[in-house]
């Protein structure tokens, strides 16, 4: 039963199942037929015997007729929308197609469902004729992001008389993804970068130096100015050199997953916190043409949509979103150590912009995220302060082996970072904002009021 109405058919099984379906009614049927008969042959009573066989036969017969009837009984499923953030709603609707020559009897149905969404949601249909459909819908919502299996579909089917009920089970099971929440962030400008195809874009040659440049033929409105006249004299027609090619600025998300560093859980818990911001971050960047990388503390790169290790922006970011929320919904807490995995898949090459949600850091942690920031153009860090979290929660003091969050605060500072504390209760788009000010703030970097708000150069 996929999204979009697939239908899927009622398990089969065996007599014997179907007869261990009799209600107490029927029971009570069978074994009064039973003994009438007994008596009938005790007494020699020829009408108790007819007695007897009636009402035996009655609940056999209500067996057999839902024995035969449950194959021909088809439904489906249909979530609205599959992909939903936490805390808000999903319609499911239930499609019951009787696809027999015979009217049913009453339907009982019930849909599997996470406990996390709610109860289980039951619902009866009175007589479907033949040819006939009937549909329901019921609401799930999550507070927690995550994979939630929806079904199987259980159906109980009931005779007239009820005599007997059969459950059988659909074989499909439909998925609802519950994403973070993206939080809309304002534009600001980040230091030598670009979003693109804005002002400030970086471009690069197709090759390097002069004698490598692959040249084209000379098309009408080219500038005579790029006219290559070695590749001209060499080919004996007009050749220029290749215009620039812009290149896309390039972000990394780096996403502290590291169970050691995020204490307590739940959906108001730091580690939800950071998913969620490491979410809005990447999603706010590439709707402004970044490409983004979904890096985490083991080392490991989110895949793209081509199976690289980025996620296109600008007019393609559409999808990409929609993959890299997916990604985000299920990702959970590590069992590494510290952050030298992630400074091992940074240091290969130059990653742009940096945006990095850290957790708990001891001094030795924080001289590794010292060392990723020398590899990239530009670097926020957003540390949450798991000491008020677990005070919040009830819990008390600093993790053993950590420090307080304005000296992990202050040695990343120390080390390039444009670092901001994050407490129980901030939001993400102040702090964004506050970004700019702290890099404003830092000496020889005065604020310009009249200017756009910027850290430095691209906009982000």
């Amino acid at each position: 039963m996929s999204e979009g109405g697939g239908e899927g058919a009622v398990e089969h099984s065996g007599l014997r199942a179907a007869l261990g379906g009799l209600t107490t009614r029927g029971r009570s049927f069978l074994a009064a037929g039973v003994a009438a008969v007994a008596c009938s042959y005790l007494l020699g009573q020829a009408d108790l015997l007819r007695v007897g066989l009636l009402l035996a036969a009655l609940p056999l017969v209500c067996v057999l007729v839902l024995h035969r009837t449950r194959y021909r009984v088809a439904g489906s499923r249909t979530l609205s929308p599959a992909r939903v953030p936490a805390t808000a709603e999903s319609r499911v609707r239930l499609r019951m197609e009787n696809v027999s020559r015979l009217p049913t009897g009453v339907l009982m149905l019930q849909d599997r469902v996470p406990y996390v969404l709610g109860p289980r949601p039951r619902f009866v249909l009175d007589r479907v004729e033949p040819g006939g459909r009937r549909e329901v819908s019921y609401r799930v919502r999550a507070d927690l992001r995550g994979r939630y299996p929806l079904g199987p579909l259980q159906l109980r089917l009931s005779d007239p008389f009820g005599m007997c009920e059969l459950t059988r089970s659909f074989s499909t099971v439909d998925t609802l993804t519950v994403v973070p929440r993206v939080e809309p962030l304002p534009p600001v400008r980040l230091a030598g970068q670009a979003a693109g195809h804005g002002d400030g874009r970086r471009s690069s040659l197709a090759l390097a130096g002069e004698d490598d440049l692959i040249p084209r033929g000379y098309r009408h409105g080219d500038d005579l100015r790029r006219v290559h006249w070695r590749s001209t004299a060499r080919h004996g027609e007009l050749m220029v050199r290749r215009e620039e090619q812009p290149q896309k600025a390039r972000c990394t998300v780096l996403l502290d997953t590291r169970a050691a560093a995020h204490p307590g859980a739940g959906p108001d818990s730091a580690f939800e916190w950071a998913v969620a911001g490491a979410a809005s971050a990447a999603v706010h960047l590439l709707e402004r043409g970044f490409s983004v990388r979904l890096l985490t503390d083991t080392g490991i790169s989110v895949p793209g949509p081509d199976g690289a290790g980025g996620f296109p922006g600008g007019a393609e970011s559409a999808d990409a979103v929609g993959l890299l929320l997916d990604t985000l919904a299920a990702v959970d807490h590590s069992e590494a150590e510290g952050l030298s995995a992630a400074y091992d898949a940074v240091r290969a090459g130059d990653e742009g912009v940096l945006i990095a949600f850290f957790g708990d850091l001891d001094e030795e942690q924080a001289a590794v995220a010292g060392r990723i920031r020398q590899r990239c153009g530009a670097a926020v860090a957003f540390v949450l302060d798991g000491d008020a979290w677990t005070r919040g929660s009830g819990g008390t003091g600093v993790p053993s082996g950590q420090v307080p969050v304005a000296e992990r605060v202050g040695l990343l500072r120390r080390a390039g970072w444009t670092a901001l504390p994050v407490a129980p209760g901030d939001a993400l788009a102040d702090l964004w904002r506050a970004a700019v000010d702290r890099a404003g703030a830092e000496p020889g970097r005065p604020v310009d009021a009249s200017a756009p708000e910027t850290v430095g150069g691209g906009r982000w």
